[in-house]
């Protein structure tokens, strides 16, 4: 049975990647940037739901730019959190390169990053900063890769320079998820060598999947050293999802 409830929800899933492509192909390219932003986070609602994913959603989103922190437990965080605050993300590089998906979140104004190469770090900051004084929302994972959810593993602080240059907002995200019964779900935790495949198959089988996302207080970052920002912004995540968290939050 759970089998079947599955395959229905990847069916609905790839209708939805179908308009996706379509939308992106015909009707992105005479809209707005905004109403890029605005459609994406709807399209990634839609996701979410098909997969059997409740989203609930706390807290108040910053008007106007804003350069959003999360932590990082599955690719399910990015439906999340556009699907409440939408953003424009950043993103290993080698996404792009995924056959369709790759394309499509390049369509969502996503900015890709190849984490190997530490020069390539300023390049991006650079790109976030000019996105922010434009007046985009950007999202990042400071943990620079996926985690357990059971803890927090440290917060590179390089790429909140583009904040910190611009004078712009950050806004911490605390995302939690949970089974059916409340327990903290492992049906999404995507580490070590498990394929994309593999982890969608476990999320679109789970049952009562849902997702909470908190938006905290935003904090100001002019004139702000970045490392103690990250582990200020470390803090406070760790703070919202009921973790210890070390005050040495950083790396660089």
């Amino acid at each position: 049975m759970r089998s079947f409830i599955a395959l229905w929800r990847l069916a609905c899933v790839g209708r939805l990647l179908v308009a996706g492509v379509l939308r992106c192909a015909f009707i992105f390219p005479f809209i707005t940037p905004a109403k890029r932003l605005w459609q994406t986070g709807r399209w990634c609602g839609q996701v979410a739901r098909a997969l059997g994913v409740t989203i609930e959603g706390e807290g108040r989103s910053h008007d106007g730019p804003a350069l959003l922190v999360a932590n990082h437990i599955s690719w399910l965080d990015i439906l999340a959190i556009n699907a409440v605050h939408p953003a424009r993300f950043v993103s290993k590089a080698d996404v792009k390169h995924w056959p369709v998906l790759g394309w499509l979140v390049g369509c969502g104004g996503t900015l890709f990053i190849e984490r190997e190469r530490k020069r390539d770090a300023l390049r991006v900051v650079h790109q976030i900063a000019a996105a922010l004084k434009q007046g985009d929302t950007v999202a990042m994972f400071p943990e620079g890769t996926t985690g357990d959810g059971s803890t927090l593993l440290p917060f590179h602080a390089n790429l909140l320079q583009a904040a910190i240059s611009t004078d712009a907002l950050l806004q911490p995200i605390a995302l939690r998820y949970a089974d059916d019964d409340g327990s903290p779900s492992q049906a999404v935790v995507w580490v070590g060598d498990s394929t994309l495949a593999e982890s969608l198959w476990k999320v679109a089988t789970a049952r009562g999947l849902r997702v909470r996302v908190t938006q905290l207080a935003p904090l100001p970052s002019a004139g702000q050293d970045r490392r103690d920002l990250a582990s200020r912004l470390r803090g406070q995540i760790g703070e919202a999802l009921g973790f210890e968290v070390s005050a040495l939050a950083a790396d660089h």
